[in-house]
């Protein structure tokens, strides 16, 4: 077998350098004939022997690393370079997000009903109950929240300032929802604990007569901020359900699979809550009609779901989940059945 210590190491760079010079011009090449890649492939395997041989015998030397700059070029050339980001922002917006989104509609419906359910009844349950009432608070505490403090809390400070707090606070909480959706406890206690919390405050606007008023303040930033960590609650907990029924994958692959597609919903969600921040400190503070702040709120929860609902269902026909492409994640293990 040739090796480095049997031929001088400048012999050999000497006698290969046309045929590694040939390999680093076909992969600088577009477009290969079907001949072009096959004698790549094999220059190419000729060159890694050669590296080894240099490697295992000179160790490490300026002719191994110009072999290795070339066989560098040349893997790219047979594997394939990912997509730049210009590319990928478009699939990304266009069909890995809004398939995510579309898979976990039904989920996302029944949260939100489950949610309004436990609000109504915790606020309903506090409210006709004076001794509960009086556990949160003395009357002239209660009072001054109804009267004042719950509508203040949107305009005490700056526009700006007041929506980047928001949107960090509930971006935070939905990425929360799906990374550690996992758990299968996690977003269930964040979204029982949101919505009694709201039924509290329902329960004190409704025992002072304000209850409108906490619904009209709601609404306009509501709509959006509220869907989407019922999309984050509903992401998460699919991520739990893969690790609870694999099906044909084992649980690992399962999680993997689902956990790439699904996360996908979160980095969405940090941008559909920054407009429902944007909402919250421009909108439902501004002493404008009613009709027109809860429109503005209407129409970005409009864009949401039209991700959602439409482009989600057009991505879902054309065979997306939400997951990495294949080069990207790798090739599955195939199953039978």
């Amino acid at each position: 077998m040739r090796t480095v210590n049997q031929v001088d190491l400048d012999a050999l760079a000497t006698a290969r350098r046309n045929e590694w010079a040939r390999l680093d011009e076909l992969s600088k090449r577009r477009g290969l004939t079907g001949g072009e890649v096959d004698e790549l492939v094999a220059r190419y395997q000729a060159a890694s022997a050669d590296l080894a041989d240099i490697k295992t015998s000179a160790g490490r030397t300026p002719h191994g690393d110009h072999v290795s700059t070339i066989l560098a070029r040349a893997r790219l050339a047979l594997t394939g370079a990912s997509d730049n980001v210009l590319r990928q922002l478009p699939r990304f917006f266009l069909h890995q997000l809004p398939a995510a989104l579309y898979r976990v509609r039904w989920t996302t419906l029944a949260i939100a009903l489950g949610f309004i359910a436990v609000v109504a009844v915790s606020g309903a349950w506090i409210a006709g109950d004076p001794a509960l009432v009086a556990t949160l608070g003395s009357e002239a505490q209660l009072e001054q929240y109804a009267e004042h403090e719950f509508t203040e809390y949107y305009t005490e400070n700056p526009a700006a300032v007041f929506a980047g707090m928001v949107w960090t606070n509930n971006a935070w909480i939905a990425v929360q929802c799906v990374l550690f959706g996992v758990t299968g406890l996690y977003p269930v206690y964040i979204l029982v604990q949101n919505a009694v919390g709201l039924g509290v405050a329902a329960a004190v606007m409704t025992v002072y007569g304000r209850l409108d008023v906490m619904i009209l303040y709601i609404l306009p930033h509501g709509l959006l901020e509220m869907t989407s960590i019922f999309v984050a609650g509903a992401a998460g907990l699919h991520v739990f359900w893969a690790w609870v029924a694999p099906g044909a994958r084992t649980r690992g692959e399962a999680l993997a699979q689902e956990g790439r597609a699904l996360a996908t919903v979160a980095i969405g969600l940090v941008f559909a809550l920054a407009l429902s921040g944007v909402v919250e400190g421009f909108v439902t503070g501004q002493p404008w009609p009613w009709w027109l702040k809860i429109g503005l709120g209407a129409l970005a929860l409009g864009v949401l779901l039209f991700w959602m609902l439409v482009l989600g269902r057009r991505a879902a026909r054309a065979g997306e989940t939400g997951d990495l492409t294949e080069y990207e994640s790798g090739t599955p293990r195939l199953v039978a059945g």
